[in-house]
Parts: structure tokens; C-alpha cells; sequence
């Protein structure tokens, strides 16, 4: 076989070896392509460790190196050193830092100022790279060996995760917070300290939704508020503070915002039991808050939160929120959803008032008198109207349910305060036959509180359900 090129005869041996080459250089330049992860802390070596099993998730396009020496901890010279110069000298594209607390023993805790600075000093190394790698870090994981003589979930959580928290809103850097996927999975730690191949795999997946995330690059909703601001760190992640007609506002946004900003709005009690929260900042939404306390869900709440809507959208944020209703922030966030069909994504409403005559008003001996007393006063009403009120969300589940929108309830089934069969209960066995679409996740045995759940997980995945839904 001959073939004519450029007026030229190559015959099928030069034409073989040509192929060889340009397949020899594409090869090449393939390889090169790949995206380079340096995993350095504790992640164990084999094809059970996360590194590996994320490595699988990511496929070809991707270069897992797992840089551990003996699973170093910081303070450890030896080991620190040699497992940053060899991560350095990889020119990693990103770097994920989980590094070891097991030497900061109880109960002094005399290596946290260690701990926290070569965190900060092997981060700056990273920054100096020329190729400016995307730097994850990860909070431990919890600790279910119960000898005083190691670290405890109590020092995690007071004094350890809040170090890597400031590190990360300091130094603007993604944070995945590991503890609470794993606070109730025991079992996934089979001599209580080192994870299963399952525990691994379940790190891997949460790596992996995050390398993995779209982004909005050209996103900044901080340009957008003009009011004068404060920003504060909010587990990690860029809280502003302002004031918005009269009210008091804040705005956390994500590390990297993903596509369509999407956005869940908090009704009441700032900061109590931010898992979900948390856990959605992660994963690109915004978290917002404008205080109406204490109006009940009333008309001047309604207008307020409808000028704050406004704004917030007008900012760059999605037409539908997800709004969060925590105890008596659930008549706020349904009583607001009833006056914007359209504009809701889903309802996540944790241990919820849904019959303002529950309480406040059949709790006042408990006391709720002050409340009672307000409630009264913001929808003008005497003691025997008050009695009689009928304009609660238990009693709008008809209009509730055509909103179509899904909800999310939370509650304990002990509840003495807002009691289920007095509201959630009521509440979902109309919605269902309204043919709405609710669902409720029951904590036997628990109270009001806590609230939430310690793993957040069902919850974001019923949000994240809703949002595809919403698409």
C-alpha cells in the first residue's frame, strides 16, 4: 500500500511509524491533562482509602496521590516535612489536607497553637505554587475511643474543628465539614478509631460531589450589598452583616457558588443547630436571614420579607428559595409561602408551629406568656379572638397543598412544647390528602430539642431532590 502525501510517497512502514509517534505524543499530552490531587493527612494507603476509592469515582481524566508517611501528624517534623516536599514537588491542581489531632491530647491542649500553625504555614506553601492548586481542607472525624488519655469529640468540637473553621474563612478556602457524617456511624469505625472500607467510600463520595460541583465564577453577592456591612466568620464561610428597612440582615455565601445561586432562607434563631446550614454552604447555596421577630408571621412580616425577596433576587439569587422553618419559624415560612406561590422550592421545617393556638396559646402556664401576649398584639386581636384564630398553616394545608412545592418536617416525637398531634401531625395527614407532597422524619423519644439532625444528610438530599425538581 502506498499513499501520495504533500506530493510525497510514504509507504505503510513510515506511515506505521508516523501513527506510532503522533499516538506516542497524544498519549502524552493526555496524561498531562490530568487533574492532580495531592490527598495528604490521615488517609491510609491500599485500595480501601479514600484516596483510592475516590480515584475510581473520578476516573482517568484525574491523578490521586496519596501523600502520607505513617499517617504524620503536624507536630511531627520528621514526617510533616517529607509528606509536604514530596506533595509540593507533584505540582498539585488540589490539594485536600485532612491532617492528624490525635497528638493534642486532653486535657491541656497544649499543641493547639502548634496545630494551627503549620496548618496555616503548610497552606501558604501551597499558595506560593506557581499553578495556585484549589486547596479542600477537612475537619476531623469524630472520636469513639472513650480513654481520657486521647482526644474526645468534646475538645473536637470546642477547640479543634472551630481551628481549621477560622483557617478556612481566614484564608478563603473550601472547608468540608467531615464530623457530622459520621457523629452517628459508630459501626463505620470497627476498632473505634480507623474507618471501614464503607467509611472510606462514604468520604470518597463526599469528595467527589465536591470536585465535581458546577460552579459560578463570576458570582459575588458581598458587590451587590451596598449597605454597610460586616463580615464576620460563620463557620468558615463569609457572613455579612447589614441592615435592611430597619431589620436586621445577614448573608453567608459559599466558598464557590453553584450554578442557577441558589438559596435557603432561615425564618428564626440564627445559628441554632446550623448543620443544615452548614452543610449547604458546601455545596454552593447561599444562607440568608432577615429578622421579623417577633411578628408571628403577620402582615408586616409578609411585606418585609416580600422587600427582602426582592432584594435578594435582584442580587443574583434564584427566583425559588428554600425556606427553613425552625419551631415557630414555621408559621413564618408557610404564612410567606401562601402569599408568594411560585417563589418556594421546598418548605424544611424543624420541629414546627403550625397552630399559633398550641402554642403560644395552650403553653402560656409553660411560659409562653410573653409570646401569647405578642401574638396578640401583631394580629390586633382579644383574648377570645386569639382563642378562636383560624389563619394558622394547620389551617391552610388546602391552599398549602396546591402550592405543590415538597416540604420536609423534623420532629421529636416526645415534643412537649410544640406537640405533633397538635401540629406536624394534623398538618401532613391533610397536605397528603390534599394531595400534597410532605414528608416526616420522626426522632422517637426526643423533644423539642435538639433540633435538626446531627447528621444532616436526609436533609440536604431532600433539598438538593427539590432543586432538581425546581430545574
Amino acid at each position: 500500500m502506498q499513499i501520495l502525501i504533500n506530493k510525497g510517497i510514504i509507504n505503510e512502514k513510515k506511515l506505521t511509524v508516523i501513527f506510532l509517534l503522533l499516538l506516542s505524543i497524544c498519549t502524552s499530552i493526555s496524561a498531562q491533562r490530568k487533574v492532580r490531587v495531592a490527598c495528604i493527612g490521615l488517609a491510609e494507603h491500599g485500595k480501601n482509602a479514600y484516596p483510592a476509592q475516590l480515584q475510581n469515582m473520578l476516573g482517568n481524566e484525574y491523578q490521586l496521590i496519596n501523600f502520607v508517611h505513617s499517617a504524620p501528624n503536624v507536630p511531627n517534623d520528621k514526617g510533616y516535612s517529607k509528606t509536604k516536599r514530596d506533595a509540593m514537588a507533584s505540582r498539585p491542581d488540589i490539594v485536600i489536607i485532612n491532617l492528624d489531632v490525635n497528638h493534642i491530647k486532653p486535657p491541656t491542649g497544649s499543641s493547639y497553637g502548634e496545630f494551627e500553625a503549620k496548618y496555616r504555614a503548610l497552606i501558604s506553601d501551597f499558595k506560593q505554587l506557581p499553578i495556585k492548586p484549589r486547596i479542600l481542607l477537612l475537619s476531623p472525624l469524630p472520636a469513639f475511643r472513650v480513654d481520657s488519655n486521647h482526644i474526645s469529640n468534646k475538645i473536637l468540637l470546642a477547640n479543634i474543628i472551630p481551628i481549621v473553621q477560622q483557617v478556612a474563612f481566614d484564608e478563603k478556602l473550601e472547608i468540608i465539614n467531615l464530623y457530622p457524617l459520621f457523629i452517628d456511624k459508630p459501626e463505620l469505625f470497627p476498632d473505634k478509631i480507623h474507618l471501614s472500607s464503607s467509611g472510606t467510600a462514604l468520604v470518597a463520595s463526599r469528595l467527589y460531589e465536591a470536585l465535581k460541583q458546577k460552579e459560578n465564577k463570576d458570582f459575588d453577592i458581598f458587590s451587590e450589598i451596598k449597605e454597610e456591612k460586616k463580615i464576620s466568620n460563620f463557620y468558615g464561610f463569609e457572613c455579612a452583616d447589614f441592615t435592611f428597612s430597619g431589620r436586621n440582615c445577614k448573608v453567608v455565601k459559599p466558598k464557590k457558588a453553584t450554578k442557577g445561586n441558589p438559596w435557603m432562607w432561615r425564618a428564626r434563631f440564627w445559628g441554632h443547630e446550623p448543620q443544615t446550614d452548614v452543610s449547604l454552604l458546601e455545596r454552593g447555596f447561599h444562607v440568608v436571614y432577615c429578622d421579623v421577630a417577633e411578628l408571628f408571621g403577620n402582615a408586616e412580616a409578609i411585606e418585609l420579607w416580600n422587600k427582602f425577596y426582592k432584594r435578594m433576587h435582584q442580587s443574583g439569587l434564584s427566583e425559588k428559595v428554600v425556606l427553613e422553618g425552625m419551631s415557630r419559624g414555621g408559621v413564618y415560612v408557610y404564612n410567606w409561602a401562601l402569599a408568594n406561590p411560585g417563589k418556594v422550592a421546598c418548605i424544611y421545617a424543624d420541629a414546627p408551629v403550625l397552630d399559633l393556638r398550641s402554642w403560644p396559646g395552650g403553653k402560656r402556664n409553660d411560659g409562653a406568656e410573653q409570646a401569647w401576649a405578642e401574638f396578640k398584639q401583631d394580629y390586633k386581636l382579644t383574648e377570645e379572638q386569639a382563642l378562636a384564630f383560624s389563619n394558622s398553616p394547620l389551617n391552610n394545608t388546602e391552599k398549602i397543598a396546591k402550592l405543590g412545592f415538597p416540604m420536609l418536617h423534623v420532629v421529636g416525637d416526645a415534643d412537649n412544647v410544640v406537640p405533633v398531634a397538635e401540629n406536624t401531625g394534623p398538618f401532613e395527614q391533610r397536605i397528603l390528602g390534599a394531595g400534597g407532597n410532605i414528608k416526616v422524619i420522626h426522632k422517637p423519644g426526643v423533644n423539642h430539642h435538639p433540633h435538626s439532625l446531627q447528621d444532616p444528610t436526609p436533609i440536604t438530599n431532600f433539598i438538593l431532590g427539590a432543586m432538581v425538581i425546581n430545574k
